[in-house]
């Protein structure tokens, strides 16, 4: 059995795990991530492979790193929260680990582990969204992941989805992850708090009495416990991640749509108002079959077993069913 090291490199720590074909993590390490220094998050990833590699046969690494990766599946082009700007990533960790070294975009990695392992094991065309800050995602049609011409697809966060609307850290107007994400999610609530503190007094309660203090975590507890406004709060932001996932619906046409990321740990809160109003806003849907929308399965550690599985595959050629593939090429779930 094939045994790969998966790295999944946050904002604030950096997770790699030794992974077998079956998606199966045998040992796991974490480090903070020394965020302000590109050298030295570099230096504490190939710390961690040769810890890991000490302890385990492994053929390949596989990295998922918040950014833009090079259609080289080794350059990162730009990380915003990491500093690093065109950098040989997955050459430079192959040079300092003596393994060969695949580089992805996070969420890519994550959207194949759950099309591999996951949610996604009985699609055909599969959209995987992660819902956190901000939000992120993957396509996987016919088993293969769709990276796009220059390995930047997927950005969905980026889609606008209202002209002139708020401005986002990309420098555009409008985009989806502005009205759909974690920090979406606790922006509503804060400003409804400051609006209508009666209707939010729970919240507010949680929050020391300070709207600016309220979480997420604070949000989801009180939806759990039935509280209207946190309530209405998730479907605000479900409504708006409906309303995105109907215009890529226009575009791909998946016959699954897996919601993933920190907020889907609210479950049925989030999936529910998302589902209905994709459905609602669906073009054409009194006349097609609407997608199924599901929530992800493999929690925080998706990513690191997505990036492994990928290295699998790309550096060692490996089918799914443990034969060759010519020239380590991706190939169809089965």
């Amino acid at each position: 059995m094939a045994l790969t090291i998966g790295i999944d490199v946050g904002g604030t720590k950096i997770a790699a795990g030794v992974v077998d074909t079956e998606g199966v993590i045998h040992r796991m390490v974490r480090r903070d991530t020394p965020s302000h220094d590109a050298r030295r998050v570099e230096n504490v990833i190939a710390e961690l492979v040769r810890e890991l590699a000490d302890t385990h046969p492994v053929q390949a690494v596989g990295i998922g790193a918040a950014g833009f990766v090079a259609a080289d599946l080794s350059t990162v082009l730009f990380a915003p929260n990491l500093a690093w700007r065109n950098e040989p990533l997955g050459e430079v960790v192959e040079a300092a680990c003596g393994l060969p070294t695949v580089v992805e975009n996070d969420a890519n990695a994550a959207a194949w582990g759950e099309a591999r392992f996951g949610a996604g094991r009985t699609g055909q065309t599969v959209v995987v969204l992660t819902v956190g800050t901000g939000i992120g995602g993957g396509i996987v049609v016919d088993g293969v992941l769709h990276r796009g011409k220059f390995g930047v697809a997927a950005e969905f966060g980026h889609l606008n989805v209202e002209p002139h609307g708020r401005r986002c850290g990309c420098g555009n107007h409008g985009c989806w992850e502005r009205y759909a994400s974690g920090r979406a999610l606790v922006r509503e609530a804060q400003d409804l708090a400051n609006v209508s503190p009666g209707f939010a007094a729970d919240l507010l309660a949680r929050a020391g009495g300070r709207a600016d203090a309220i979480t997420g975590l604070h949000i989801t507890a009180a939806a759990q416990e039935g509280d209207p406004a946190a309530l209405e709060c998730f479907r605000v932001i479900g409504s708006w991640l409906g309303h995105g996932m109907a215009d890529i619906a226009a575009f791909f046409d998946p016959d699954l749509f897996i919601i993933g990321g920190g907020v889907c740990e609210a479950g049925e809160l989030l999936r529910g108002p998302a589902a209905a109003a994709f459905e609602n806003r669906l073009t054409g849907r009194a006349h097609r079959p609407v997608a199924e929308v599901r929530l992800a399965e493999l929690g925080a550690n998706v990513g690191i077993v997505g990036a492994a599985d990928l290295a699998r595959e790309r550096v060692l050629g490996l089918a799914h069913n443990g034969s060759r593939v010519s020239g380590g090429v991706q190939c169809p779930i089965g």
